[in-house]
């Protein structure tokens, strides 16, 4: 059978027809494909710009990790807490998702009617995201909010420092503002050192921090709190003071200060005269400022134990004559310079020293400079640079020059153990590591004369820490008075003083050193006085008695132990020792 090309025509057309459907297709599948790959790059496109958008974490200026930051608990040396965190809720508003804003108002006011209507009214109008209504609330009113149903508002949880003994330690701790951040205190020192980092990186959020161990010992501290306050009323004084520091480690074992103010209540701290007066007060020093001219002149070698001195007539410089409070007018040995407070035999004593060898000892002893401490309520003292010859005797009687108590504290220690200076802390700290830290002021031998005159001011008819040892019978305890003047009108007022008693204990092994301040105190009954040695004597007496026995002191009344303070150049002028 023959074949012809009419039989093949309509084979052609199918192929065709095929061909250009597989095209078509193939071109629909090219346009998805590229519709996919346009999808996803505008998919990928809108991921990256959202990805490279900075969320606005912060909620009224304050990164949300800053609010909701913890702080570390503070414990003091035996582990007590003196300050905790805890989680309280705080209220606040949506504004552009809340509908009635009237309505609003109106509810929460039943649960908080301190808000004010109008300020309530302008907080929760307007298109914000988020505003603060109150903070730090109960969970009862938590509770009773979230019963009102109203849309926009809500909770979120804070931190919250709360400080369990009130006042006691409030000058130690300092306080904390709204947003949990330290604003005085050891706590405004711990934000200055490493807890605002932790905070601003989120760390210490909701975390467990290590705590932070301070030197105070709160069973002291209550003490040392309980005796200024009861100092106010029991001498009408307008403000008590008190600071005891281990004298070979530098810590300070309890400072107290009143008025004060209560760290739970940030802004009682704004009240008048609230300030720390152991750290940021500078006074006159009045006669405790004897034990650093005795000391700096025992050293220097000019001046010896067994010395006497001419005190028959006052020192004149030109027109005035410095003379004694209570002047015995003869010549006294250095101890009864001591014990009888003669402004006279301390004169005769620096300038036997020499002025400018007493204004190089006080820089010696840190006297014109800032305390190296960690609480940044601090001043610095004022002390002339350069001493005439009349500056340089009512300095050296404590007058004409202004310090804190931590200086005079921190001098008394260096004093009493041994001749070394080492800067106090209020964080723990041991000896061995306070050691290396030690800087040499005096001798062992002027430190020695200088802890025996320390306790015959106490333990000697007319010593001036009578009353002292009578409250603290037992303990060893000596120190020195000082009654200053205050400037009133630029004059000296002989009605208004500032009293101090400088201290340490027990001199037969002398482990602490105090000091006490009262301010304008008054008379406790008739048969007293107004000077230093009834008032600051007498509660250093009471805080040592009450203290002793906790800080492992026990009480021993065997005079041998006053005997063997005494040097032996003394002992051989003075077999009796007193």
């Amino acid at each position: 059978m023959a074949i012809t090309a009419d039989d093949f025509s309509p084979a052609i057309a199918l192929v065709g027809a095929r061909k250009q459907r597989v095209n078509l297709t193939q071109a629909r599948i090219r346009w998805m494909i590229l519709a996919l790959v346009l999808g996803f790059g505008v998919i990928c496109g809108r991921l990256v710009m959202l990805g490279m958008v900075e969320t606005d974490q912060s909620i009224e200026g304050q990164t949300r990790d800053v609010i909701q930051a913890s702080r570390p608990p503070i414990l003091d040396r035996n582990g007590l807490e003196m300050a905790v965190d805890i989680r309280v809720p705080s209220l606040y508003a949506e504004p552009r998702r809340i509908v009635d804003v009237e309505e609003a108002v109106r509810k929460l006011r039943t649960v908080l009617p301190d808000l004010r209507e109008d300020w309530l009214r302008n907080r929760l109008s307007g298109d914000k995201g988020f505003v603060w209504v109150q903070r730090e609330l109960t969970p009862a009113i938590e509770d009773a909010v979230m019963q009102l149903g109203i849309p926009g508002v809500d909770f979120i949880t804070e931190s919250k420092r709360f400080y369990p003994g009130m006042r006691e330690a409030s000058h130690i701790l300092g306080s904390t503002n709204v947003d949990n951040q330290g604003i005085a205190g050891i706590e405004r020192h711990m934000d200055t050192e490493s807890i605002a980092l932790l905070q601003e990186l989120g760390l210490a959020r909701g975390a467990a921090l290590t705590p932070v161990e301070l030197s105070i010992d709160m069973r002291a501290q209550h003490v040392m709190h309980d005796q200024v306050v009861d100092a106010m009323t029991r001498y009408q004084a307008i403000a008590a003071a008190g600071v005891m520091m281990d004298i070979h480690t530098g810590e300070i074992i309890a400072l107290a200060s009143v008025p004060d103010f209560d760290p739970n209540d940030p802004a009682s701290a704004l009240v008048k005269d609230t300030f720390n007066r152991v750290t940021a007060g500078i006074f006159e020093p009045g006669s405790t400022f004897k034990t650093v001219t005795l000391a700096g002149a025992l050293d220097s070698g000019m001046v010896k134990l067994t010395d006497q001195f001419d005190a028959r007539y006052g020192v004149r410089f030109g027109r005035f004559t410095i003379d004694d409070f209570h002047g015995k007018h003869r010549i006294l040995s250095l101890p009864e310079v001591y014990k009888y407070s003669s402004n006279i035999g301390t004169i005769r004593v620096m300038q036997a020293m020499g002025k400018d060898a007493f204004r190089a000892f006080l820089s010696r002893m840190k006297f014109d400079e800032r305390v190296q401490f960690e609480l940044p309520e601090m001043r610095v003292p004022t002390v002339p640079k350069e001493f005439s010859e009349v500056g340089a005797a009512t300095a050296s009687f404590g007058h004409g020059l202004s310090v804190s108590p931590l200086h005079l504290v921190a001098a008394y220690s260096a004093f009493a153990n041994g001749g070394n200076y080492i800067a106090p802390t209020i964080y723990k700290r041991d000896v061995a590591t306070a050691e290396q830290l030690y800087e040499r002021v005096i001798s062992e031998d002027a430190s020695a004369s200088i802890r025996y005159l320390m306790r015959l001011n106490a333990i000697s008819a007319g010593g001036s820490g009578s009353q002292m040892n009578k409250a603290a019978l037992g303990y060893r305890a000596g120190g020195k008075t000082g009654t200053a003047e205050k400037v009133v009108d630029g004059r000296y007022s002989s009605s208004k003083v500032t009293n101090f008693f400088a201290s340490a204990f027990p001199l037969d092994n002398p482990k602490y050193a105090m000091v006490i301040m009262v301010d304008e105190p008054k008379a406790e009954n008739p048969q007293s006085g107004t000077t230093a040695g009834w008032n600051a004597g007498a509660i250093t007496g009471r805080v040592i008695q009450r203290v002793a026995p906790m800080l492992g002191i026990a009480p021993d009344f065997s005079e041998a132990l006053d005997q063997q303070i005494v040097p032996a150049s003394v002992r051989q002028l003075y077999p009796e020792g007193f």
